[in-house]
């Protein structure tokens, strides 16, 4: 691993596509949840007075809708992406044993794959109310 003497960050990797690609990809999330959480607390904090959010408000004005659900799903799967991809970065930074890292990634993965099927059925499967 090399670190940018200007940034104290990850320099872009220079070797295999799959490293760049996550490389990319955790830059790419991080920007997206930096917008998706601040449109997030803007519109429920400022937009929608919070003293009169209350369950029936989330049903109606947010579950209801299309756009929310999908709103609500793409932060969630950034927030997944991110905090996975960064996951991965920590497991391959420290762990040096090949078979514990393999076996710490794999279970990375799984745990990723579980919570994106999870989030996304839960998401998906919330039934529509009638009071439109």
């Amino acid at each position: 691993m090399s670190i940018s003497r200007y940034s104290r960050a990850r320099v872009r990797p220079s070797g295999s596509r799959r490293e760049v690609f996550y490389w990319y990809l955790m830059r790419i999330t991080g920007l997206m949840l930096f917008v998706l959480a601040l449109a997030h607390f803007s519109i429920l904090h400022f937009i929608w007075d919070p003293a009169e959010q209350t369950a029936e408000f989330v049903i109606n004005e947010r579950w209801n809708r299309l756009f929310w659900r999908g709103f609500d799903w793409l932060l969630l799967m950034m927030v997944l992406f991110h905090g996975f991809i960064g996951m991965r970065t920590v497991v391959l930074d420290y762990i040096r044993p090949p078979r514990w890292r393999t076996l710490l990634l794999w279970l990375l993965y799984g745990l990723a794959v579980v919570l994106f099927v999870i989030g996304t059925q839960v998401i998906v499967t919330l039934p529509l109310s009638g009071a439109e």
